[in-house]
């Protein structure tokens, strides 16, 4: 799970949401915030309708699209802050050291999974070398120390719990492995685009315009960190936010959330390759690039009431 700040609060991408149909924090007049507690609730309340705007996984906004679901990404979420954790005495150097052993990944269809079946094809590991077993992410890290599993695949902070607590260690890191990877995105339903056009194009501005906040200096993903560990947001506890955003400060990277097609032609080629997706699917089925293009910067701010309250 990783963190960004829009407009004059946070959203935390994940299972997350911007909506005008349901009670949350307002999102500087944009939206309400909504936050869910898995993937399958956020994807059914997207397409029911109950939801306009959501960070779903890539793989899954491409899926939606694909089944006719009157869905487009319009922006990134984030960049790496996806990790492979070992223990910390582990003698592995590289995935392929872990070959006959249970990793967990948070779901077939997370970036997480298919950052695993990359670095298989890059050390030679062939479907079944490895157990994968679906876990949800705040789960890991204990089954890790319990000795159920052998590594996990999650996005941050799960990787980082462990690491901050002295028993597990990164194996891989996306910013070392993959450093044009993409995992969350900003997803839109068609409907507002067709009717409040003006509304998605301020909601990219701030998405885009927070990334490049967040990059900018490191007082900014202090900040941002001790908002998003409000438990208006999320609850976790700011130390460890902090810990991702510092350790190193590339952990996790915002500041350049356009859409580029070669990327997503990667993380869709590999979804297919790992029989995710059941096909290729053409980049126009599921991206919109006109708000992208016509991004205007506008200034972010956090004050410290914002961070309390």
């Amino acid at each position: 799970m990783a963190m960004r700040h829009t407009s004059d609060t946070a959203a935390a991408h994940g299972s997350s949401a911007a909506t005008h149909d349901m009670d949350g924090m307002d999102l500087g007049g944009i939206a309400t915030y909504a936050k869910y507690s898995g993937w399958p609730e956020l994807k059914e309340a997207f397409i029911a309708g109950r939801l306009r705007a959501a960070y779903l996984l890539a793989p899954m906004a491409m899926d939606l699209a694909d089944k006719g679901i009157p869905v487009r990404v319009v922006a990134l979420g984030h960049r790496s802050g996806a990790v492979i954790m070992v223990r910390t005495e582990d003698r592995a150097k590289n995935i392929g050291d872990l070959k006959g052993k249970r990793v967990a990944i948070p779901s077939r269809l997370a970036v997480d999974h298919l950052f695993v079946r990359r670095m298989m094809q890059k050390y030679g590991l062939k479907d079944g070398d490895l157990e994968l077993i679906e876990m949800a992410p705040p789960d890991m890290p204990a089954a890790l120390h319990a000795g159920s599993i052998a590594a996990y695949a999650t996005g941050e902070p799960f990787g980082a719990k462990a690491q901050m607590a002295g028993y597990a260690r990164p194996l891989h890191m996306t910013r070392d492995e993959w450093r044009d990877y993409i995992c969350c995105v900003l997803t839109v339903r068609k409907e507002l685009i067709d009717e409040h056009p003006e509304v998605v194009q301020k909601l990219v501005n701030y998405v885009l315009s927070a990334g490049d906040w967040l990059d900018a200096a490191p007082a900014n993903r202090t900040a941002a960190a001790e908002l998003a560990a409000n438990p208006s947001f999320f609850g976790q506890d700011p130390k460890l936010l902090k810990f991702v955003m510092e350790h190193p400060p590339d952990r996790v990277t915002y500041g350049d959330l356009r859409l580029v097609r070669r990327e997503f032609d990667a993380v869709m080629n590999l979804a297919v390759d790992a029989k995710v997706l059941a096909h290729p699917i053409p980049y126009e089925t599921y991206v919109d690039e006109r708000f992208m293009r016509a991004f205007k910067p506008v200034p972010i701010s956090v004050s410290k009431s914002d961070t309390t309250r």
